[in-house]
């Protein structure tokens, strides 16, 4: 499959990525035989290979969603030690 410059240029503007002109054509080239691999790749007969995504054979355990008891607001704000109308103060981080 033949990469024009303009392939390129369009790849990296969705990339939000900025080139010199004379790399261009070196990506060009580069993606060309990236797609090449991939065509060879595609010559492959998969058929027997069960789709995976991931080489081990793993599970997630996963708990029972339950609503559980929860702190009252109040209770949350006990220990902190700065509050204000209900809420956590916190330093603030950004200057102006």
């Amino acid at each position: 499959m033949k990469i024009s410059k303009d392939d390129v240029k369009h790849v990296a503007e969705l990339a939000r990525l900025e080139f010199k002109e004379d790399d261009l054509d070196r990506f060009a080239r580069q993606l060309e035989n990236i797609l090449e691999y991939m065509e060879k790749l595609n010559e492959l007969n998969t058929s027997s290979v069960e789709p995976t995504t991931h080489v081990l054979q793993m599970s997630t355990p996963l708990r029972e969603d339950v609503v559980n008891p929860w702190l009252s607001s109040e209770e949350a704000l006990e220990n902190a030690p700065e509050k204000e109308e209900g809420f956590f103060t916190v330093p603030k981080v950004i200057e102006d």
